[in-house]
């Protein structure tokens, strides 16, 4: 499995949705993070599954919930460059490259 390394927008970026989701209904921050879990660990697993994006990234798109992962994979780790919600302005995170 490759080594993950979160950008601290990115983590930023985890920990606002999850407590968005957590206002709106008890437990389903802790659903949206779970799912966010099962995406990384998926990516981790097999970095080249998913189809390249823009900016020399790829993207995971995540189940159940408006969410993407933008993330690049290097020689030794995957680095997650954000957890973009899907209806937000497209390319916001690109100077994180």
């Amino acid at each position: 499995m490759w080594p993950v390394v979160f950008h601290p927008e990115a983590y930023a970026e985890l920990v606002q949705a999850r407590d968005w989701y957590e206002k709106r209904s008890v437990g389903l921050g802790g659903t949206f993070f779970s799912e966010i879990e099962l995406a990384v660990l998926a990516i981790q697993e097999s970095p080249d599954t998913w189809p390249r994006y823009t900016a020399g990234t790829k993207r995971f798109l995540v189940h159940r919930f408006p969410f993407a992962i933008i993330y690049r994979q290097t020689n030794q780790t995957v680095q997650i460059i954000a957890v973009m919600h899907l209806r937000r302005r497209p390319g916001y995170w690109r100077s994180r490259t």
